[in-house]
């Protein structure tokens, strides 16, 4: 089979694309990682160069060791990534420590995974102990309505995870638990990494602060779901406060519940009165 045709590599492909049609990867912004499944593994190994020389992440994750990783290139458009897959995205092998990984497909013209990969790598391990291995999506997008919302709102879960989930009917159905998030700091390095990975033992999505939103899930489907359905509720949510017009009905913390419980999800309670 040829590489391109396998299914992990072409739903890659398409995720990065819808992202950047809906305008939330302007120049080299935002990245994605994909863990794969053994038979996507085999199904692509044919193709693998193990040549290459192992690169030291900064971070540990003993549960992800020997896992690969399809993942965006660092400095790579999006809007590049359907016309030339193989100069923009890579495989990448993780070692038997946990700690370091090396490129075996892919990037054929040059580069690295994106600089958020430490920060993809700890909350893989994170979601992945969370959802007994299910999840194996970490999406990031600079999604411009919930970039705008950490001006306004204060920088907590809960505050963020109300006016979220006031916004639209579905938001509480689609992430009960609500969103995390995390105040600004420097993209890229350790020190956020960790501190997404703490706020991904609790929630499928993280707000990143004046920077954009990081998403998790089993599947693009689902994680490309939950992305757009956050962002237009902060879209929904920006234009009610760009009227400048008193709020005269919302979506009450009773109704909220009923809809959680008509649909078989539970809300965190925490973030109700």
């Amino acid at each position: 089979m040829n590489i391109m045709e396998n299914a992990a590599i072409q739903g890659f492909i398409r995720l990065c694309d819808d992202g950047w049609r809906q305008g939330w990867h302007e120049r080299n912004g935002g990245n994605l990682t994909y863990r794969m499944r053994q038979a996507e593994i085999d199904a692509c190994r044919p193709a693998f160069r193990t040549d290459r020389d192992w690169v030291k992440m900064g971070v540990k994750a003993e549960n992800l060791a020997g896992e690969f990783f399809i993942a965006t290139g660092s400095g790579k458009y999006f809007r590049n990534v359907s016309l030339a897959p193989e100069d923009n995205i890579c495989i990448v092998e993780i070692n038997n420590q946990g700690d370091s990984y090396r490129i075996v497909w892919g990037l054929e013209s040059g580069g690295r995974p994106t600089s958020e990969f430490p920060s993809h790598f700890l909350n893989h391990s994170v979601r992945k102990a969370a959802t007994g291995g299910e999840c194996r999506v970490i999406y990031h997008a600079h999604t411009p309505s919930v970039i705008a919302l950490t001006y306004v709102l204060p920088l907590t879960a809960r505050d963020f995870s109300r006016a979220l989930w006031q916004s639209a009917t579905e938001c509480p159905i689609v992430f009960p638990e609500g969103v995390g998030v995390v105040e600004w700091m420097v993209p890229g390095g350790p020190d956020i990494a960790k501190a997404t990975s703490e706020c991904m033992k609790h929630y499928d999505a993280v707000v990143w602060a004046h920077h954009g939103l990081f998403c998790a899930g089993p599947d693009f489907d689902t994680t490309f779901g939950l992305m757009h359905t956050i962002e237009k509720a902060a879209d929904v949510y920006s234009r009610v406060l760009s009227t400048g017009r008193p709020i005269l009905s919302t979506i009450s913390d009773d109704q909220l519940r009923a809809v959680a419980k008509d649909f078989g999800v539970r809300i965190n309670e925490d973030f109700l009165d």
